[in-house]
């Protein structure tokens, strides 16, 4: 998730590093400095040395800006695999993909063990549509292996003009051998937020990203399932935020607010001011108390997870799917003079009671994994009275039920739900479950 901080400390901070490296290199040779002051002078001469060596007799010939960005981007990239350094051009693609538009692929992707792994394929995109799934490794781009290529220039050469082809060549749990996938390239305008009823008085909302205006999308789209539903109040809704790469924090902060009137929402703790941030939520929940199921999966990550815990934690939601990705850090984005900027982890973030959701994700409190169920049109619904010889009902001597099919929720491709998405199915089913029991609840205190 990017934490956007446009404070002039971080320019000062930039020009601090470099002024110190100007005066530490001009002071090599007096040996009283080293040991009074902080800076590593020791390193300082031995990055020089090797600086000058490479200038020297490096084979081909390499400009001072390539030897210091590559020195840049080494020293941020082994940090962790979410801290890099970005060019004036990637800078200006990541403020694109904050804002939902860009083009490429529709990829959210990250370092897992020195490989390029799919986080999750954006809706709607080349990527989702060619069945690009979370946990995918990418180990070639055009042919060529990806070993050794850091994520930025990866992301650069996934990205290019609409209409012109790329191919991927993917290694995937369960599949014996490496596949090749050709996408065309797309101008990728992702909207965050789709919704939809799935049955009268249950509706569904989806958030693709959390971008800078999720939250208002949220309230539009809530707002709209309730005329949907005849300006009548939901009795329930399914929050899906599968393959939900994560994004702005303010934006699942929001969408936390959204259905909590009260507490921590969530708190980071880094070593600088800065860093140490918390958030509580403000009194109004737009669907008055009735019951939420979010569903998650491998691919819902950071933001999400801010979500998903908030939500669980305050036994606010009923968590349904498969253990999240495990993303807990912050990244700040502090700009640079040079017209780039520096992605930098700043902080570690903490549910409200205190999780850490670094590299353990969420986990639901049901599990449902994605299965697929079919001739569900061949499934009756039998009863005791179908069976022969069954004794009478006393109440109801001349009644006898006839079986039934199932009745089947409809997706938006016209397909049984239970079909083509189980686990949206499972998450409705779970949904009228919890209402019929909060109606109780109603009940029982009149």
């Amino acid at each position: 998730m990017a934490q956007w901080l446009r404070k002039t400390s971080a320019l000062g901070v930039a020009a601090v590093f470099g002024f110190s490296v100007a005066i530490a290199v001009n002071a090599l040779a007096d040996k009283d400095q080293a040991t009074d002051s902080a800076i590593p002078l020791n390193e300082l001469r031995t990055f020089t040395d090797v600086l000058t060596r490479v200038k020297a007799d490096y084979v081909d010939p390499v400009t001072d800006k390539t030897l210091m960005d590559n020195a840049i981007r080494g020293m941020i990239d082994r940090l962790d695999p979410h801290s890099n350094y970005l060019d004036k051009a990637e800078f200006k693609d990541l403020k694109e993909t904050t804002t939902g538009k860009f083009g490429g692929l529709g990829l959210q992707v990250g370092m897992k063990d020195k490989v390029i792994t799919v986080i999750s394929p954006i809706d709607d995109t080349p990527a989702q549509k060619a069945g690009i799934k979370a946990g995918d490794r990418i180990v070639k781009i055009n042919g060529e292996f990806t070993q050794g290529l850091d994520l930025e220039k990866a992301v650069k050469q996934m990205r290019g003009d609409p209409g012109t082809k790329i191919t991927l060549t993917l290694v995937r749990d369960g599949v014996e051998k490496p596949f090749d996938v050709t996408l065309e390239r797309a101008i990728i305008n992702v909207k965050s937020v789709k919704a939809r009823m799935l049955d009268p008085n249950f509706g569904y909302v989806r958030i693709a990203q959390f971008q800078s205006d999720t939250t208002e999308q949220l309230h539009d789209a809530l707002n709209q399932l309730i005329k949907d539903n005849d300006n009548k109040p939901l009795k329930g809704l399914v929050l899906d935020l599968r393959n939900n790469p994560g994004g702005v924090l303010q934006a699942a902060v929001g969408v936390v607010d959204t259905f909590v009137n009260k507490g921590l929402i969530v708190y980071t703790k880094g070593r600088v001011e800065d860093a140490q941030m918390s958030f509580k939520a403000h009194e109004g929940d737009m669907l008055n108390g009735a019951p939420i199921v979010v569903l998650v999966n491998g691919g819902s990550a950071s933001a999400s997870e801010i979500v998903a815990g908030a939500l669980q934690d305050d036994s606010r939601a009923l968590i349904a799917g498969e253990r999240t990705f495990g993303k807990g850090s912050v990244q700040s984005i502090m700009p640079l003079t040079n017209g780039g900027a520096l992605r930098l982890t700043t902080a570690r973030y903490f549910t409200p009671s205190g999780r850490s959701i670094q590299g353990e994700g969420i986990k639901p409190d049901v599990e449902v994994h994605q299965l697929k169920v079919s001739d569900i049109d061949k499934v009756f619904s039998i009863k005791e009275a179908d069976l022969a010889g069954h004794i009478s009902n006393p109440t109801k001597p001349d009644q006898k039920p006839a079986a039934q099919p199932i009745k089947q929720i409809i997706n938006t491709d016209g397909k049984p739900l239970v079909e083509t998405d189980y686990q949206l199915y499972e998450a409705l089913n779970l949904l009228k479950g919890m209402s019929i029991v909060a109606h109780r609840d109603r009940e029982s205190t009149k």
